[in-house]
């Protein structure tokens, strides 16, 4: 029964560990960018968009597609960085230890 015990506490040990990661992503940065920097947007170590920022040469009216798509190859960008980073700490924390199936951040 002793094991069973050392289990549960470690269990909630990494479910402590899981929250303050999940706090220490949400109050983290990535920078995507496209275009040669032209645009870039920011998000939250959790995939949330903070902020986009447009070079003022993009801002013609003429080139509105270009600059939609720069803006979605750019989120792309801060994503994939987001990502990448999450799966790091992630890393970290569990010690390499694969997880289950489904069980994400």
């Amino acid at each position: 029964m002793k094991n069973l015990t050392d289990i549960m506490k470690q269990a909630q040990a990494l479910q402590s560990k899981m929250a303050d990661l999940q706090a220490e992503l949400d109050g983290l940065e990535v920078e995507g960018t496209s275009g040669g920097g032209m645009v870039r947007v920011v998000m939250s170590g959790k995939g949330h968009v903070k902020r986009v920022s447009i070079a003022p040469d993009l801002m013609k009216a003429d080139e509105r597609e270009i600059l939609e798509d720069l803006i979605v190859a750019a989120s792309a960008d801060a994503k994939t960085k987001s990502e990448r980073m999450a799966a790091d700490k992630m890393k970290s924390l569990t010690g390499g230890l694969p997880l289950p199936p489904g069980f994400n951040l």
